[in-house]
């Protein structure tokens, strides 16, 4: 359990918090560079509980900007995104992405007026597909995190955002897990895949937790062939970064961003990539389009609500507690042990069902749960840290440290997981797995 003080100091990120200032030293993937388009209408997003507004001008170039206009407040939401610059339409004050405005069409052909009035904006910057934000005060921000996700080509990856309807640590904690998904993603007539039943055979796993420099390592162990174990190590970067092990046929790493947009909503960017070859097109296909109407670990074009407005519209989907995340009771009877469709959206219904903001002073924690319980103690001992010495974590100053692998392994006995796992944890741009993935 959490004690309900440390629960409000984890879970709150707006301005002016412990949690808040921590993960202000980060820069934050906050959407989709292709979903941004030049000369088109501005997108209204939130982070860390703040309203923002995010545009492409007519050469390409992304800013994002508070959203009202300095001059009265008007919203820019519904600025005119025209000839490199975006025009509120009160007045028609006209902004570059740099915040310099350009044009004051009410003031005298002689006022110098418009040199001394700015739009306050944040740093932004585009790679691998992403558009990052910087919502620190520093005047020098700190370097992009080398995340290998985001330096492989483009073929090799595929990057995919929703939103969720609960706090960032409960989302993020439900990764950390890997006791669940045997049973949570598990099927009850037969059909699973091979990993799936590798990974059921025993479903009373053990775990050794390792702090590291950039986070955690939570290693789970399972029975496999005699004398042998099955073992799996999720990764937690800190600030809200986890880390999914490869299985299967065709692996690929993944794993997810669990961006605060407040205390009550998160940014769910998921990735998928293979470290040194294109991701297959079906595989691409199974992400974008899903399964047979059922969703993969990427939300799906189908899951979109085209009802959604406001902040990360595009990225809201129809599941929710409103409707129970279409849980289907016949298909729990019959098929899915869940009766929910799909993999993320199973996650989802669990992390966010006991609210925006679970009371984690009301929780038992069991020994499966010895990864979260350090995770959770590793996020307290940063967060205070900060606050008390100031001064950026190492995650924000060092972005070697992002170059973190999960790995699957199969073992004897008597080796230790630490040894085997501890070069194909070190991500290597270019290199393979550098081990056969069960």
């Amino acid at each position: 359990m959490l004690s309900a003080e440390n629960n409000v100091l984890l879970t709150e990120v707006g301005p002016g918090t412990p949690m808040g200032a921590l993960m202000r030293e980060h820069w934050l993937p906050c959407y989709a560079s292709a979903d941004l388009v030049a000369d088109d209408r501005p997108a209204p997003v939130r982070l860390l509980g703040e309203d923002l507004l995010l545009w492409r001008d007519s050469e390409g170039r992304a800013a994002l900007v508070d959203p009202v206009c300095p001059h009265r407040g008007a919203p820019l939401l519904y600025g005119r995104n025209e000839q490199g610059g975006l025009r509120c339409v009160y007045h028609g004050w006209k902004f570059d992405v740099r915040g310099r405005c350009l044009e004051m069409p009410t003031e005298p052909p002689d006022s110098r007026f418009l040199s001394k009035v700015r739009l306050h904006q944040h740093r932004c910057v585009e790679r691998g597909g992403v558009i990052w934000a910087y919502l620190g005060e520093a005047e020098e921000p700190p370097p992009l995190p080398d995340l290998e996700w985001n330096l492989v080509p483009a073929a090799q990856c595929h990057v995919s955002i929703r939103v969720q309807d609960c706090n960032w640590l409960q989302a993020l904690e439900g990764e950390v897990d890997s006791a669940h998904a045997p049973i949570l993603h598990g099927r009850v007539d037969g059909q699973g895949s091979v990993s799936d039943m590798l990974a059921s055979t025993d479903l009373q796993p053990s775990f050794d937790v390792l702090r590291q420099r950039f986070g955690v390592s939570v290693a789970s162990s399972r029975r496999a062939e005699e004398g042998h174990l099955y073992w799996r190590v999720n990764q937690f970067l800190l600030p809200f970064y986890t880390f999914v092990p490869p299985q299967g046929r065709y692996p690929e790493l993944s794993g997810h961003a669990w961006v605060p947009i407040d205390d009550h909503h998160t940014l769910c960017v998921m990735f998928s990539y293979h470290p040194d070859t294109p991701l297959p097109a079906r595989t691409v296909e199974l992400y974008e389009q899903g399964y047979q109407g059922r969703e993969t670990g990427h939300a799906s074009v189908n899951a979109r609500d085209p009802q959604a407005r406001g902040a990360y519209a595009r990225y809201r989907t129809r599941y929710s507690r409103d409707n129970e995340f279409e849980f289907d009771y016949g298909s729990q009877v019959s098929t899915y042990f869940s009766g929910l469709p799909g993999l993320w959206v199973q996650d989802a219904a669990c992390q966010s069902g006991a609210g925006p903001v679970l009371d984690r002073s009301r929780e038992h924690l069991s020994s499966s749960d010895a990864g979260i319980a350090i995770v959770r103690r590793s996020l307290l001992d940063a967060v205070n840290a900060h606050r008390d010495g100031g001064g950026r974590p190492v995650t924000a100053t060092e972005p070697e440290l992002s170059m973190v692998r999960a790995v699957s392994l199969v073992l004897k006995r008597d080796e230790s997981w630490f040894e085997a796992a501890e070069a194909p944890m070190r991500a290597r741009l270019g290199a393979g797995f550098g081990y056969e993935v069960p």
